[in-house]
């Protein structure tokens, strides 16, 4: 193999059999989708090391893929919890699992993981660097950080976010701002905290070339992340959101130059109006590279129902561009979420992704939608369930209230409008006695 990542491939020409699987799933032609993964208009995160991966691609002209966040917290320590979580997001067909594990030792579960799923798997290397190294924040070293990426690109994760846009530079920008919420990246906090007790330079950033070359070696893409991304939408399309975006730009060249694939990613919480604006600008100053956007929520004060305001963001931004969605669950800002919301939060995130598809024109995107408005037509319940998204909720919900007569449902009974036109057409009389 005289190629060390998919983007490297695709510039000599070469076709992976990754490309074939993702060409195949989306109906694309084979040498236009290697044409886009050597320009970074697609990424496909496959680590060398990860051998049940399914391959898949994210990007310009493929289907809208999602990403289903897990993993244990010091309050929430269930592994078990984790792995069922994790084969409800393999049953649903979701593209993509982020372990966001930050308590302990999390290398056994992570491997488990890797070993088992065929979707993506992603991490933040900086949630799991106090636990993996055992060291207080600010006694950890730069070296140590890149030695905790090192461990997660070794064991198979295909992409990583890297917050390495949050330099001195927007740190300063960030304090002149003077936001609502201050920030609310997770990962994004702790490098501030460790820069601000230290007085270093993003260690993301300042050894950002040793960075890719870790990723490089395995094939990790990386997923650049918006440190500065509005945590309300008083905050949203602000200076240091947008100035942060500036550098991702500049990073996502500097990463392609070495032939590791990118992610970029994006909002966080923004009004509505402001979503289209925001893609077109991340595809401007990103030079097309894929967005993957959390959300965006729409609103602030929905807290039980962000699985909905993240939906509504995020159809939007996937109708305006956006590739990838990271789902958000009913549980968002309040807990860890149980199986119950993952199960929610994926299927929100589902109509979200499928409804842009449609919007996008993407081949093929409506096909499912005409069977099931063919079978409504035709009153078959049993094809309806099989083209639903949760096919055993549409089955509990139809079969809790059975209508007296078959082929209606206990709403309409028989003044069902579908019941009534086909009796017409098929030239019968209608009688409700």
């Amino acid at each position: 193999m005289n190629y060390k990542t998919q983007m490297e491939a695709a510039k000599k020409g070469i076709i992976t059999k990754e490309m074939e699987t993702v060409a195949k799933k989306e109906s694309m032609d084979l040498y236009k989708l290697c044409e886009l993964v050597s320009c970074g208009q697609v990424s496909i995160p496959a680590n060398i090391n990860h051998l049940s991966l399914s391959a898949e691609g994210i990007g310009s002209g493929l289907r809208t893929k999602i990403n289903v966040n897990l993993g244990i917290s010091g309050d929430c320590k269930d592994y078990s919890a984790e792995m069922e979580k994790v084969k409800m997001a393999v049953d649903f067909g979701c593209e993509a699992i982020m372990d966001l594990s930050n308590y302990g030792k999390t290398n056994s579960f992570r491997k488990e993981l890797i070993a088992m799923s065929p979707a993506m798997i992603g991490t933040v290397p900086m949630y799991d660097a106090i636990g993996y190294l055992e060291k207080d924040l600010s006694d950890i070293t730069a070296q140590d950080f890149l030695k905790v990426l090192e461990a997660h690109a070794r064991e198979g994760v295909d992409f990583m976010t890297v917050h390495a846009g949050l330099n001195r530079r927007a740190v300063e920008c960030f304090k002149r701002e003077k936001r609502l919420t201050n920030i609310v990246s997770r990962g994004g906090s702790l490098l501030f905290a460790w820069m601000e007790m230290t007085g270093n330079e993003n260690p993301f950033f300042e050894y950002y070339d040793e960075v890719l070359d870790i990723l490089r070696e395995y094939d990790v893409t990386i997923s650049l992340g918006d440190a500065l991304r509005p945590g309300s939408i008083a905050d949203s399309t602000d200076a240091a959101q947008i100035g942060e975006l500036i550098e991702l730009g500049n990073l996502t060249m500097r990463a392609w130059d070495k032939n590791v694939q990118v992610l970029v990613e994006g909002p966080g919480h923004m009004a509505i109006n402001e979503i289209a604006a925001n893609i077109t600008l991340q595809k401007r100053l990103c030079h097309n590279a894929p967005f993957y956007v959390l959300g965006p929520l729409v609103t602030d004060i929905a807290p039980g129902y962000d699985h909905i305001t993240s939906a509504i963001g995020g159809a939007i931004a996937a109708a305006s561009g956006a590739d990838f969605l990271c789902y958000v669950t009913p549980a968002e800002h309040l807990r860890l979420p149980d199986v119950n919301d993952v199960k929610e939060g994926i299927v929100a995130s589902r109509i979200a992704a499928h409804a842009a598809d449609i919007a996008k024109g993407i081949p093929h995107a409506g096909e499912i939608d005409n069977k099931m408005s063919d079978a409504r037509r035709r009153i078959d319940w049993e094809e309806m369930f099989q083209y639903a998204i949760d096919s055993e909720k549409a089955r509990q919900y139809y079969e809790s209230a059975p209508p007296a007569e078959k082929h209606t449902c206990s709403m309409c009974g028989k003044m069902c409008a579908m019941r009534t036109t086909n009796r017409i057409l098929e030239g019968k009389t209608i009688n409700f006695r």
